[in-house]
């Protein structure tokens, strides 16, 4: 299965559906460091719900490129 990659100027993600878990998750893979995350549908819920306020602060550049979180 392939990715399919998402970027802009700031951010490069490549996206793709896992079905290797009990239900489907959304795979997202981070192309400047690697990183990998899984999603479930609460989770995608979730960000669909978070009001604006939330998501601008969730979207600071600044928590993403300093120290990295284990």
């Amino acid at each position: 299965m392939t990715d399919d990659i998402v970027t802009n100027e700031f951010a490069g993600v490549a996206v793709r559906v896992d079905h290797g878990a009990h239900s489907p998750r959304l795979r997202l893979q981070d192309l400047k460091s690697g990183r990998v995350r899984f999603l479930d549908a609460l989770e995608l819920e979730s960000l669909v719900w978070l009001p604006d306020s939330q998501l601008r602060t969730l979207l600071d550049p600044s928590h993403r490129w300093g120290e990295q979180a284990p």
